[in-house]
């Protein structure tokens, strides 16, 4: 930029502040004016009112108003060297006449005096010495209030600072949570744990008499929504003594020791009201591992995570507290906060298996008004991988979806509509009969009809053409049983079954009309393919893991760059075995569909019809294509 282009730029942001300056004096100009005039508005008599007042008389027509017997009363204000006079025969409400007095008015008193007129003296200094106070209080009162004010800002101010490194732990004597571990489902085992724990703490004569010692501290882990929050709740309200509960991100600041200060300040209160429980949430907030990150970490972070450890188990001890913790990036703790005498017990709180969404179902449905003909057990089955938080969401969306049809029971449909929003997003508007319509409609009966035929594959649950979220279309499969491993076969089976959509397009528009829907498909499946030979060993290159899932490990203070531990060699040969893997897939796909092309266009009808195929109704016209085709291949020609 030139100098001359800098002298511009200086010069606007000068006018820019002048004039910001002066908007900001305008309103304190006016309300100083208005602050001037007050004296003059409150002390001087209003013009209009002068007019009224104003006098025809002068001193020498009063003089012979008096001596002519017209004058019934004056009275005479020396203070204002005025004489107010009220004439005879003047109406009750008319104002008295207002004549200005001389410096001596002997003469007039005199007269007064002689013809019997009523005369008194009045003053009105009184009044406007009163005006004048008030009109001081005025000015006065509103310093003293000002002065007021920032006296109480710098006195919080100066008290914050005083207070900046006190814990901010939320304290409860008895703590009143309203939650008990009959509320808590789906965490069996988590749960039998905690319960030793406040077992530990009202009877401890049961431990110590075997030699047992209290755990100092159980970490709670899992994935977010599986209940580590409510955990806490139900301890705190089940174990009846002093509950502290308070969030890492609260002990870090930007200003140097304020966290270690806290946390001193935490376990101070703590030993003062022992035996006590400690709840941390989101512990990875304070406790990730130390000198990591780019040039090193956060020492503030670190002073807090040292203090932390310190007064979990150091030099003094903290004999009756115990610190329960949650997180779920147990991957990124120090390892000195996780080792034994500071969390004694690592605790996991994963995703329910089908007789814990059961008993969270039962739970979340206590306070529901729920039909008779729904079954809580088919809910459970038709919801793999749902958290309790999920679980509990479905319920509350069908509650208010019920609300909204002003129905008085939540029934079957509401839940199946709940289910569907939790998991796709919300329903969108159906498309017309067209092009686009069919096309759609081939591509999800193309994944629904590959994945019924494939034997290793989960039964289909539903195919729909109404959008919901960014899908125009949808298809639902849900597994008969819960799968904690996969096999290579299902997982060929996923594979082939999700290319069955591209498939079915090809087969019926031919390649040149093959669409971009199958986008999320291909980046699926190259996933899967690459998993199958990086990681699971399920390739022609042998049980060899060759990549690890991480990610974000430059921030652990790992490496800055992901290091390959093959060569490009073995690289190639990982590439070739995703493309065959995928390859092989697609051309099984196109086989089943060209195998069952009548039954395919069969269904692909029935959905542009209905736009709704349940997965039953799916099932038993691919039975009966397939009985039908096995009676015609037996019948001899």
């Amino acid at each position: 930029m030139t100098n001359l282009g800098k002298k511009a730029l200086i010069k606007s942001q000068s006018s820019k502040r002048v004039a910001w300056v002066s908007a900001l004096a305008k309103p304190a100009v006016g309300i100083a004016a208005s602050l001037i005039m007050l004296p003059v508005i409150f002390g001087s008599t209003p013009v209009m009112a002068q007019k009224a007042e104003s006098t025809p008389l002068n001193y020498g027509q009063l003089i012979k108003k008096v001596k002519a017997g017209e004058v019934e009363r004056v009275e005479l204000d020396e203070a204002e060297q005025l004489a107010k006079v009220y004439l005879k025969g003047q109406k009750e409400n008319t104002p008295p006449q207002q004549v200005r007095l001389l410096a001596q008015n002997a003469e007039l008193i005199n007269i007064l005096k002689e013809r019997n007129v009523d005369f008194g003296e009045v003053s009105s200094a009184n009044s406007r010495a009163a005006v004048g106070l008030l009109i001081n209080l005025m000015w006065i009162l509103p310093l003293v209030a000002l002065m007021l004010l920032f006296l109480r800002r710098s006195t919080n101010a100066s008290s914050q600072a005083m207070n900046f490194g006190k814990s901010k732990a939320r304290f409860q004597m008895e703590a009143k949570t309203g939650v008990k571990f009959e509320d808590v489902a789906g965490v069996e085992e988590a749960k039998e744990d905690l319960e030793e724990v406040v077992t530990f703490l009202k009877q401890p004569e049961r431990f110590t008499a075997v030699g047992a010692r209290i755990p100092k501290g159980v970490l709670l882990i899992g994935p977010p929504g599986t209940g580590k929050t409510l955990l806490a709740k139900a301890i705190a309200g089940e174990a009846a003594v002093p509950f502290f509960s308070i969030s890492g991100s609260e002990f870090v600041e930007m200003f140097v020791g304020v966290g270690a200060s806290r946390v001193r300040d935490l376990f101070k209160k703590a030993k003062e009201n022992a035996p006590c429980l400690i709840f941390i949430d989101e512990i990875d907030a304070v406790g990730r591992q130390r000198g990591t990150g780019i040039g090193g970490g956060n020492d503030e972070r670190e002073q807090t995570l040292n203090q932390l450890l310190t007064e979990m188990d150091g030099f003094e001890g903290n004999t009756g507290i115990i610190i329960i913790a949650a997180t779920n990036r147990p991957d990124v703790l120090d390892t000195a906060l996780l080792r034994p005498g500071r969390f004694d017990r690592q605790v996991m709180v994963d995703a329910p298996d089908l007789k814990g969404r059961l008993e969270i179902l039962k739970v979340h449905a206590r306070n529901k008004k729920i039909d008779p003909s729904v079954s809580l057990e088919a809910i459970a089955r038709r919801t793999p991988g749902f958290t309790g938080a999920d679980l509990a969401n479905l319920l509350n969306e069908a509650a208010i979806l019920t609300a909204r049809r002003r129905k008085e029971a939540v029934t079957i449909l509401e839940i199946d509509a709940a289910v569907d929003r939790v998991v796709a997003g919300m329903e969108g508007t159906a498309l017309v009969d067209s092009k686009s319509k069919r096309l759609i409609a081939y591509h999800e009966v193309g994944h629904a009809l590959v994945g019924t035929l494939l034997k290793d594959h989960d039964p289909v649950q539903k195919v729909t053409l109404i959008p919901r979220g960014q899908a125009l279309g949808l298809t639902w499969f849900t597994p008969n049983e819960e799968q904690g491993l996969i096999s290579r076969s299902q997982l060929k089976a996923r594979i082939t079954a999700t290319l069955g959509g591209r498939a079915a397009e090809e087969i019926v528009f031919g390649k040149p009309e093959v669409t971009t829907g199958a986008s999320n498909d291909l980046q699926h499946v190259t996933g899967m393919a690459r998993q199958m030979v990086t990681r699971f060993g399920m390739s022609e290159l042998g049980p060899l893991s060759l990549e690890n899932q991480s990610g974000g490990e430059v921030f652990l203070g790992r490496d800055w760059m992901n290091k390959s531990d093959y060569s490009e060699e073995i690289a190639a040969k990982i590439d070739s075995q995703v493309r065959e893997i995928v390859n092989n897939s697609y051309i099984k796909s196109k086989e089943l569909l060209e195998e069952n092309r009548v039954v395919l266009e069969r269904l692909v009808d029935l959905l542009v019809e209905q736009e709704t195929i349940e997965g039953d109704l799916f099932r038993t016209i691919v039975a009966d294509n397939a009985q039908v085709a096995d009676e015609q291949l037996a019948v001899p020609h």
